[in-house]
């Protein structure tokens, strides 16, 4: 057994920065450090870094230092360690954990502590990691830049007078900042992948179903995921292996099994087919962010992938068709917050002044303006011109998809139409907000999986992601491309 001051008695891990699950499992093995003074280490950078980043919500230190001691007690008793053994995670404040406050971005939920752990996170802790607390997100995941959080905005750790994108801001920002080494974010129309460029790390959106959602405060049900963040694109596999699969307690769930993802990584990417549409390489991108992608698409030519033209006809639906469906879901999801069973409730006379004043207090801006769109767009005499009409354009898209997939083994693309813009640049033009989403809304219609790799830099050396969709459940594909892709565009960095 060993003595909990032995463990506390080792303050600093001594493994630096840059570091990755396999090389903290590998550590934690051959006894060079312990979970507890790697957790610590990790805690004393967040207070360090993340006063002008603003990437954590919540701290939950007690309950990271608790399984980290499990962690160095299994090691020093010589029991194989679980794969994510000590590794500092930090979850997106839209997942539940039992016992740790939880707000989705809201001043509704300001105070709600959840009396159960949401699946995903139920995982990772189950495979050894160390979650270090709640990550700031856009209200309720609706943004596209963080700044629609009711408690602070989130601050690009590559330049913080700009935005780390959203919704899952927090998320990006801690793992760029090295405050995680993975975290995990939500995907409702791009709140992995946008993010995930704008701070030049990898994001990734598995396929609907996938990835369980019990336990994910729901925005759009039929267009959220959860994923995860990580600095490589073997971290994200390891991840996604550890919470990936069938949950009884999510019926949209697939029975589909989950492959090793890891060793999928190390399969030759010559001989596949790389789809480049059209679509995506039109008016309002910019420049730079072209020629890096293009550059990336060459690079995979170069490993030995045949570069194949597609098309995807109906991209240029996809914003209204995203902002029907998913207004549409967010204004029945939100209705559960009235003030009755749980969060804010205003002091009112009458039950119905208290619905009004708690949902007027409780929602900002941003949330009360989709909630009004998806209810027009579901109200009587609406229903058929709007939302019906969506739901037949987002099968338009998937059949796009499908046919392009016929011919190619992934699609290649910008995640973004420009970097990472300044704070405050588009708040008061939502539309503008918006068409930021352009190139990661249609992965979400169409439930495939997509990812975000860095592929360069613009002139101001701000991050500029390449993003990589394949067909349903073929994350694996998916993760050998980025990986390839990240090994060569590494070596030439060098």
């Amino acid at each position: 057994m060993i003595a909990k001051n032995e463990i506390a008695g080792k303050e600093n891990s001594g493994l630096g920065s840059g570091l990755t699950i396999e090389t903290i499992r590998n550590a934690i093995i051959e006894d060079r450090t312990t979970a507890t003074a790697l957790a610590g280490d990790y805690y004393e950078r967040i207070r360090r870094e993340d006063p002008e980043i603003g990437a954590f919500l919540t701290l939950c230190e007690e309950r990271a230092l608790a399984q980290a001691g499990q962690i160095d007690q299994m090691a020093a008793e010589g029991i194989p360690l679980p794969p994510l053994a000590g590794v500092p995670i930090a979850i997106k404040d839209v997942m539940v954990t039992r016992g740790v406050r939880t707000t989705a971005g809201s001043k509704i939920l300001e105070t709600f502590v959840p009396p159960y752990d949401c699946t995903a996170v139920a995982r990772l802790e189950a495979a050894g990691a160390v979650i270090l607390g709640k990550l700031n997100c856009d209200e309720f995941a609706m943004g596209s830049s963080n700044e629609n959080s009711a408690y602070h905005a989130v601050h690009n750790p590559r330049d913080k007078s700009r935005v780390p994108g959203g919704s899952s801001g927090g998320s990006a920002a801690a793992v760029a900042a090295e405050m995680a080494v993975a975290t995990l974010g939500s995907d409702t129309g791009g709140s992995i992948r946008q993010p995930a460029s704008f701070c030049g790390v990898v994001g990734l959106k598995p396929t609907y179903g996938r990835v369980s959602r019990y336990g994910l405060i729901a925005f759009a049900s039929s267009l959220d995921h959860i994923g995860p963040f990580a600095r490589t694109v073997k971290d994200a596999a390891l991840v996604l292996r550890t919470i990936a699969g069938r949950d009884p307690m999510d019926s949209t769930s697939a029975e589909v099994p989950v492959p090793d993802y890891v060793a999928e990584l190390e399969k030759p990417v010559r001989g596949l087919k790389v789809g480049v549409a059209k679509e995506y390489f039109g008016s309002g991108l910019d420049l730079e962010v072209r020629a890096a992608v293009e550059a990336a698409i060459q690079k995979l030519a170069e490993l030995g992938c045949e570069v194949v033209p597609v098309s995807l006809p109906h991209t240029e639906y996809a914003i209204p068709t995203y902002y029907i469906v998913a207004t549409a879901e967010a204004s029945s999801n939100l209705a559960r917050f009235d003030g009755v069973r749980y969060g804010f409730r205003a002091k009112a006379t009458t039950l119905s002044e208290m619905y009004r004043q708690t949902r007027d207090g409780g929602f900002g801006m941003e949330v009360k303006r989709r909630i009004m769109l998806g209810t027009y767009a579901l109200s009587a005499g609406y229903y058929d011109a709007y939302y019906l009409k969506a739901q037949k354009v987002r099968t338009l898209l998937t059949r796009d998809f499908d046919e392009a997939f016929k011919k190619v083994d992934v699609i290649a693309a910008p995640t973004c139409p420009t970097p990472a813009f300044k704070l405050g640049e588009k708040v008061d033009d939502p539309l503008a907000m918006y068409l930021a989403d352009i190139y990661t809304v249609t992965a979400n219609l169409a439930g495939i999986p997509g990812i975000s790799v860095p592929c360069g830099e613009n002139h101001e050396r701000l991050p500029i992601g390449l993003q990589l969709f394949a067909r349903h459940f073929d994350e694996g594909t998916l993760l050998r491309v980025a990986h390839a892709f990240e090994r060569a565009a590494l070596v030439v960095g060098r």
